[in-house]
């Protein structure tokens, strides 16, 4: 009887800041029966793995595979002295250097296609299970995560296993570890943020992603990839009722970006290219930009980038008499004021559903002072542009065939998953040539046998690299249809409307702005005109609700006062959520409510 011992890393070391070995000694379970292969004679044998690992089987010519669950314990060659590929420790059949009669037979293989399907199938039920447990098992996941900055390092080795690890022991550490440090999104009881809405199709759409995993930053690099996108990001401008000139058919076109943040920068740059190719390259110091104080802060950003001063940003001061949107009068009155000084106004950026509040700037006015001084106006719908596929949100963008740029977060509403921002232009060359480079690696002409010309997106974006989002897109928009799009964005919108008519009926609190989509601003009402003492009550009324993990809203600032933001938008959120939420908002506010009557 001879007896292995398999010299073989700690799969989970008890010191995770050590990588030392243990010798693990497993039992032999010799049958009776003997073969002769080759006039040697092999026994057979079954071993049984700790953790599951299933049995390694003899196969006819001293070949066995151990296998288990998807996670495998490498190949077992048998040549009469021993066992080669003593190790695959957690990989199967893909990692392991053993040796037959001396000779190499196995190294790493990345991508295998018989791992990849026993393992995906692993990750998809994990990936189930957790978000069948948000709905089941909601104490298990606050919604805020409740960790303290650092507890990660204090919970993983210093460095990275020399050695593989089983898929089964990551993913209980992901568990143990990972999700107790993540604010759940994708749970039916958030309504902080604009959500970042997932899918099966979006899901699925980044799997097929990950899986050809091509870089089409050229239309050869990928056609499909390029041609792709073009199509989709058309089909999607019909639906939203973009005016034709954002059609690639024209001279226009759509791409899509990585965030809304990307597609605000690359606009910019192209505006100020545009300008100044007509009042010449030492002007940079006088160009000026307009935007409300409610945009996006990830504008000021993008003219930073741009070389834009920062004292030549003009952000307009808005009001409840606008209902937070800009007043194409200031607009105005900056633009002049600005000319009769020397400046040279170039861009305007509007809103439709600003993150503060969900504000809509007025476009069609504004793009009427746009185009009489000849100035690039972008409107920002990554929030509330989703909406206007459904035909009564339609008229929130009414004006945007005066916009040179457009673009919405598809991620944010549309269910395709982080990251996926498509923005149109109305002029595809002015972007083009702020970004376009040609280095001799990526010169290939290409023939072309329609009148069209070929599209390199690499000259549309700011990186060279680019995923293949439209998959995604595609999907969604396959899988489920536009009508089905439509109503989901009404049911979130009729949500909050059912949240908005709870607060009204409680004379404790206020709603603060109108609601257009599926955002409500609300509050504490104040006692006594006291704004001061309002502020401070509703900053202690968020923190103790979040603290309870039950649910995450957030704050904003409006003319100096502190705003509750409920914003519905989780995939998988149902009106009893938000029945629960409002129950337990009045619950914490009652000790607010008893001191008022005191």
């Amino acid at each position: 009887l001879i007896c292995y011992y398999y010299l073989i890393p700690q799969s989970r070391p008890l010191n995770h800041a050590s990588n030392k070995f243990s010798i693990i000694t497993y039992t032999l379970i010799l049958s009776q029966k003997k073969k002769n292969i080759n006039n040697q004679s092999y026994n057979s044998c079954q071993i049984p793995f700790e953790m599951e690992y299933g049995n390694s089987t003899e196969n006819g010519i001293g070949k066995s595979n151990g296998i288990s669950n998807g996670y495998g314990i490498g190949n077992g060659y048998v040549n009469g002295h021993g066992i080669g590929n003593e190790h695959g420790n957690g990989n199967g059949d893909v990692y392991g250097n053993g040796k037959v009669n001396g000779e190499k037979v196995k190294k790493m293989k990345p991508m295998d296609s018989e791992m990849l399907r026993e393992q995906g199938h692993i990750m998809v039920d994990f990936i189930a299970d957790y978000y069948k447990n948000l709905e089941d098992s909601p104490q298990d996941f606050p919604v805020l995560s409740q960790v303290q900055p650092g507890y990660l390092r204090d919970i993983l080795p210093d460095s990275a296993p020399d050695h593989p690890e089983p898929l089964k022991e990551l993913l209980h550490d992901v568990s143990k570890k990972i999700i107790p440090g993540l604010t759940h999104w994708q749970s039916p009881s958030y309504f902080a943020y604009y959500a970042s809405s997932t899918s099966v199709a979006g899901f699925l759409g980044e799997m097929l992603n990950a899986g050809l995993s091509v870089v089409g930053f050229t239309w050869l690099a990928s056609p499909a990839a390029t041609e792709l996108e073009v199509i989709v990001l058309d089909w999607l401008a019909k639906l939203l009722q973009l005016p034709d000139h954002f059609l690639s058919t024209g001279n226009g076109g759509g791409v899509i970006q990585g965030t809304g943040c990307e597609a605000v920068l690359v606009v910019v740059l192209a505006a100020r290219d545009r300008i100044m190719k007509k009042v010449g390259k030492n002007s940079l110091s006088q160009l000026v930009v307009y935007a409300s104080d409610q945009t996006h802060s990830s504008f000021r950003k993008a003219c930073l980038i741009g070389g834009i001063h920062e004292e030549n940003i003009r952000l307009l001061k808005t009001d409840s008499s606008t209902n937070y949107g800009m007043p194409p009068k200031s607009l105005e009155e900056a633009i002049s004021s600005d000319l009769a000084k020397g400046f040279i106004p170039f861009f305007i950026c509007a809103t439709v559903g600003t993150t503060s509040s969900a504000a809509v700037d007025p476009l069609f006015p504004l793009g009427k002072i746009a185009e009489s001084y000849g100035i690039w106006m972008h409107v920002d719908a990554a929030y509330a542009g989703n909406a206007c596929i459904c035909p009564e949100f339609r008229e929130h963008i009414d004006g945007v065939e005066n916009a040179d740029s457009f673009n919405i977060n598809a991620h944010k509403w549309l269910f395709a998953n982080q990251t996926c921002s498509p923005l149109w232009v109305k002029d595809r060359y002015s972007l083009i040539n702020a970004l376009k480079t040609n280095p001799e690696y990526l010169e290939y002409k290409v023939k072309v046998s329609k009148r069209e010309e070929v599209v390199n997106y690499k000259d549309w974006q700011i990186s060279l690299s680019r995923r293949f989002r439209s998959l995604k897109l595609w999907m969604v928009l396959r899988l489920y249809g536009a009508e089905n799009l439509r109503n989901f964005i009404r049911d979130h919108v009729n949500l909050a409307k059912h949240f908005e008519d709870c607060v009204a009926q409680d004379a404790h609190f206020e709603v603060v702005t109108t609601r257009y989509f599926s955002l409500v601003c609300f509050r504490l009402a104040p006692i006594d005109g006291d704004e001061d003492k309002c502020n401070d009550q509703n900053r202690e009324l968020i923190a103790t609700v979040n603290s309870t993990g039950k649910i995450f809203i957030s704050h904003t600032a409006l003319s100096g006062k502190f705003i509750l933001r409920f914003a519905v938008g989780a995939p998988l959120t149902e009106e009893k959520h938000v029945t629960e939420a409002w129950q337990i908002i009045q619950k914490h506010a009652t000790k607010f409510i008893h001191n008022k009557k005191n």
